[in-house]
């Protein structure tokens, strides 16, 4: 299957449907905020290594976790009160952390300095947010990812001691809910997230899913400050 390369004056992406074996819709193209908010719309990301091409995603199978299937175990709950928690108090530099954290299995990293700076503009917008965790005021861990109308899309955690991005993670489950979000798109299955309660679907399932409810806008306040935990 011959890949399609996107038009750098055309913001239209092919089916995600379409997608090779591997999940890989389309390539090239560019990361103005436009494309990257309308393959988000349509359950495509980018996610390509240094030096290569930009290549447009959308995998079957996806994962997702519903809200009401996170598993906070006594243990998490117990490590989250070692926490402060902001968010959208330090998103570029929550974005650097998941950059520079290194992690088993990967060579390197795909949040290059222009995938930081688009998702910086992102956050500009108020379509981007991070969640962050701090002791003694350092940040210590945390996650970004890109808001789709009742969708959080979870792009990318990191953790200077331990559990600070599980119990980050856990801070954006319960707010999520509060503020009437649909589910958490984890993207590509890991065994990680998986064991905090996520699960595959295929891919068509999760599309028809993410176009129901996309164009559901939700007004709130991102930037709260030492959250409260029940």
């Amino acid at each position: 299957m011959n890949i399609p390369k996107l038009n750098k004056y055309n913001l239209t992406f092919p089916s995600p449907n379409d997608a090779n074996e591997d999940g890989i819709v389309a390539w090239g193209g560019d990361l103005n905020p436009s494309r990257l908010i309308r393959a988000y719309q349509n359950g495509i990301f980018p996610w390509y290594a240094k030096d290569d091409p930009i290549i447009w995603w959308s995998t079957n199978p996806r994962l997702i976790m519903e809200l009401d299937d996170f598993k906070l175990s006594r243990s998490l709950k117990k490590s989250m009160k070692k926490f402060q928690y902001k968010f959208d108090s330090n998103f570029t530099q929550v974005m650097k952390q998941c950059s520079s954290v290194k992690r088993e299995n990967q060579n390197g990293t795909w949040i290059q300095d222009e995938i930081i700076e688009a998702y910086s503009v992102l956050h500009d917008m108020d379509m981007a947010h991070s969640i962050e965790s701090y002791q003694d005021g350092k940040l210590v861990g945390g996650l970004y990812g890109v808001v789709v109308g009742k969708v959080f899309c979870g792009e990318s955690m990191f953790s200077l001691v331990n559990d600070a991005s599980k119990s980050a993670y856990a801070m954006l489950v319960k707010h999520l809910k509060f503020w009437g979000y649909d589910f958490i798109d984890c993207q590509v299955p890991t065994e990680h997230l998986k064991s905090l309660g996520a699960k595959e679907v295929v891919r068509e399932y999760f599309l028809d899913r993410l176009k129901r409810v996309n164009m559901d806008i939700i007004k709130h306040k991102w930037q709260i400050e030492n959250s409260i935990i029940d």
